[in-house]
């Protein structure tokens, strides 16, 4: 799952780079600009005074060469001698040398030399004041680079909040009608702004989404009344047809037939609304089903479709199972799982098996392919080999009532020979 940033923390992170971005900029440029300035002022002026110095001694020869804040010395070339050993071959120009002073520290001076009319002249220039001047500099940068930075951070959080605040706020007013289980209009709360914008787009998306789920009500009010009726006729009058005493058994397996086929129709009706009612407000537990009467009822119902096929289908290992959901819902999972497993087999034996805390249904027909088993639970999708009858729905609606009730349902091929394996696992089942 990639990483999503909420809208406030983006901001906030973008403010504060911008802000400590800028200020290590400024601060870049401060350096740069006081290095290069200092530089030309200092050399300029260091050439400037040893030049005049000169001149002011060619023309007084009996006054000494002398500076005001610099220190200053002339030699000619008889008594350079008396120059620091490190001087006498520099040549003209401004050099950088470091010496040991009076006080015994170690100083970094420019040294100003110009060669001109058979005199030397020196003039030096301590420069471990403006090192010291840049060191007070560069810790003064840094402390602005981190109180802007902070600075950043703080405006940052205090703009995002008031940028955001109408968003959080509407954001609120739509988990407090969540909990109060009925909608308001949103737009008439909030500025007439973007966010305005965005609180009239969800009142119109959620009018329309309200005239849906009033259409799916009453579409599901509808098909309760319409089909349980003719179903509650057709098999309160097969009962009463069976009841004859005037039948004989081809026509009373058939009228049982009719019976089994009204009663899965009303199951999978239940089912179907149930599982419409239980994704709008959430699944009704409460109901405790044992799953073994269930499962004995759907491998009889499907023997009838095993006529003329060497097929055999049978219940073991019948362990006492109960789950929590009402019988037509465990009713229609079973009924797709081993109605799949009857229509795919040709020859062999469809077995059912009731465990501890799943239903396997093993059977022995074409097979499928591992990596294909997960799609076939995807609306519309049929098996390999599948005839003209039916639309791909039913393992749909059997994954749809497992995951609304908390139950596992998986395909998988056949290990030890060709054929499928469908396990249903109720991980909160009732022992008995």
């Amino acid at each position: 799952m990639r990483s999503r940033r909420r809208l406030r923390t983006r901001l906030i992170v973008s403010f504060a780079l911008f802000g400590f971005g800028l200020t290590v900029l400024f601060a870049l440029a401060a350096l740069y600009v006081r290095a290069k300035v200092e530089d030309q002022l200092v050399v300029k002026a260091l050439q400037h005074d040893v030049d005049q110095a000169v001149e002011h001694v060619h023309r007084n020869p009996n006054q000494r060469a002398a500076s005001e804040l610099l220190e200053a010395w002339m030699w000619s070339k008889r008594t350079l001698y008396k120059a620091p050993l490190a001087w006498q071959n520099l040549s003209s120009g401004v050099h950088d040398i470091t010496e040991v002073g009076a006080d015994g520290r170690t100083h970094h001076y420019k040294l100003a030399v110009q060669r001109k009319y058979g005199l030397i002249g020196f003039i030096r220039y301590d420069v471990s004041r403006d090192e010291k001047g840049k060191r007070q500099l560069m810790a003064g940068l840094v402390a602005a680079v981190i109180v802007f930075s902070l600075f950043s951070l703080a405006l940052g959080m205090w703009l995002s909040r008031r940028v955001l605040r109408p968003v959080t706020e509407l954001a609120a007013r739509l988990r407090e009608f969540r909990r109060a289980g009925k909608a308001e209009p949103l737009a008439p709360h909030v500025a007439d702004d973007e966010v305005g914008e965005l609180a009239q787009a969800l009142d119109e998306y959620a009018e329309r989404l309200t005239a849906l789920v009033e259409r799916d009500r009453e579409f599901n009010s509808d098909v309760s009344h319409e089909l349980r009726t003719p179903l509650a006729v057709i098999s309160s009058t097969t009962e009463l047809m069976q009841s004859s005493p005037d039948l004989n058994d081809k026509l009373r397996e058939r009228l049982k037939r009719i019976e089994r086929s009204s009663r899965q129709a009303t199951e999978m009706i239940e089912a179907l609304l149930l599982l419409s009612r239980a994704e709008r407000r959430g699944p009704t537990f409460g109901e405790i089903t044992d799953a073994t009467r269930i499962a004995v009822d759907v491998i009889e119902s499907q023997r009838p479709h095993m006529r003329d096929k060497p097929v055999e289908l049978k219940l073991r290992d019948m362990q006492a199972l109960q789950v929590d959901a009402p019988a037509s819902v465990l009713a229609v999972v079973l009924t797709n799982l081993v109605g799949n497993a009857v229509k795919y087999t040709q020859q062999g034996e469809v077995v059912v098996c009731i465990l501890e805390d799943r239903i396997v249904i093993e059977d022995t027909g074409r097979g499928i392919k591992a990596e294909e088993a997960e799609a076939l639970f995807q609306r519309g999708t049929r098996g390999e080999g599948a005839n003209g009858s039916g639309a791909g729905l039913g393992l749909a609606i059997v994954r749809r009532l497992c995951e609304l009730y908390g139950w596992h349902v998986t395909i998988r091929p056949r290990e030890d020979v060709i054929g499928v394996v469908a396990t249903v696992h109720f991980p909160h089942a009732h022992r008995a």
